[in-house]
């Protein structure tokens, strides 16, 4: 079987469209979604593209779907771990999705398992196979990462959280993330997701940025200048985001 990944789309509905009329164009059989699906400024369009989609997408949970769903439970109420800024976009993303949305959502499996042409067993996940929040780079110390993918019995690990390309051998195991569709660290915009099966194959998919910039404008996300700025125009590279999260390990 051959895959198409997307990850970290937050809820960057333009971004996603444009993706997925790549993928059809593709004629994969199976998409996975490695999750934080819905938190940005427009869940409810994003999750219309998902619903869209039926079985031929499957997901698994990042740390964004998991306090998105706390946030629709827990309507108003602070939340001490998360930066005030997130507390409040996860607020504004928990009022704009409905109760089927959010049962969606806390179904997310934490990790998936797929045979992939050329690859094999395959995990799927966020973070890592262990933590939705756990993070790995390409300039993660080897040791560290070998303890972290030790008691994972595939060779292959797809996963997201943080936003960058990766496609690193690390002793038997290939570590590997598609990017972000909608708020890419690569230093460029764009849209950024992978086919596997029967090779990797990192792809980009260009979109308007103009017309997408005036939907999150629009919307009525708190931070809408700062998500147009910093995710459509002018994306953070590796150069600065790989020694900010390696400082945070």
């Amino acid at each position: 079987m051959r895959v198409a990944v997307i990850a970290d789309v937050h809820g960057n509905a333009p971004a996603l469209e444009a993706v997925l009329a790549d993928i059809e164009r593709a004629g994969v059989e199976l998409i996975v979604d490695l999750g934080d699906l819905l938190a940005g400024p427009l869940p409810a369009d994003t999750m219309a593209l998902v619903d869209a989609l039926g079985d031929r997408v499957v997901h698994v949970s990042g740390n964004g779907d998991r306090e998105l769903v706390a946030a629709f439970d827990a309507p108003g109420e602070a939340a001490p771990e998360l930066p005030p800024v997130v507390t409040e976009i996860m607020g504004y993303a928990a009022g704009a999705i409905d109760r089927r949305t959010r049962d969606a959502l806390a179904a997310f499996a934490p990790t998936l398992v797929l045979e992939v042409d050329g690859l094999g067993p395959t995990c799927f996940c966020h973070g890592t196979p262990r933590s939705d929040v756990e993070i790995v780079t390409a300039g993660s110390d080897e040791a560290r990462v070998a303890g972290i993918l030790a008691a994972v019995p595939q060779d292959v690990v797809v996963g997201g959280h943080t936003h960058m390309r990766l496609d690193r051998r690390v002793g038997r195991h290939r570590l590997l993330n598609p990017g972000s569709v909608g708020m890419p660290y690569e230093g460029r915009p764009g849209a950024f997701w992978a086919i596997l099966g029967p090779d990797v194959e990192l792809r980009e998919t260009a979109y308007d940025l103009d017309a997408a910039a005036a939907r999150i404008r629009a919307a009525g996300y708190p931070a809408a200048e700062d998500f147009v700025a910093e995710n459509l125009f002018a994306p953070p590279g590796p150069d600065v985001v790989v020694p900010h999260f390696e400082a945070r390990t």
